[in-house]
């Protein structure tokens, strides 16, 4: 049993790091499709994750539609701003791809565009354009993780 967190082109190392970090503490899947705007070998990128990357599961992917060519059956949700649907309205299920975007443009809006009806977002006030990234990540996958009550966790 796992969800799945992919990272379309992500920019930020400290971002990456830290939604590595929960992906290891919830046994989640990190997927990263490329290009990245970091070196994988970046020490922001491994101070954040920690000591913990051992325990996350982490594919790289070229493309989007690699990974999706990888995964055909499975159920993507995309994170914008834009969405109408909210992430808690949404009945999440095992092996689920939560999919975030880069921190400057967020996800691509032909990829939107294409997938409207399994777009989600986090209500917000106004004041804001949008959260960071490591904390969305980390708001959607507990949500999901608690729909299907925290398996293999304690």
């Amino acid at each position: 049993m796992a969800l799945h967190i992919v990272l379309v082109e992500p920019e930020i190392p400290a971002n990456t790091g830290n939604i590595a970090r929960t992906c290891a503490a919830t046994g989640t899947h990190l997927h990263l499709v490329r290009p990245l705007g970091f070196n994988t070998d970046d020490k922001t990128l491994k101070r954040a994750g920690l000591d913990y990357w051992y325990a996350v599961h982490i594919e790289y992917h070229d493309s989007f539609e690699e990974l999706q060519a990888l995964y055909p059956h499975s159920r993507y949700f995309f994170a914008t701003t834009k969405a109408n649907k909210r992430y808690a309205d949404i009945q999440f299920q095992d092996e689920d791809f939560l999919v975030f975007g880069k921190e400057t443009k967020g996800l691509p809006p032909e990829l939107l565009q294409a997938n409207l009806d399994t777009c989600i977002r986090m209500p917000m006030t106004d004041k804001v354009r949008s959260l960071n990234l490591s904390n969305s990540a980390a708001i959607v996958v507990f949500e999901a993780l608690r729909q299907l009550d925290f398996p293999g966790m304690e």
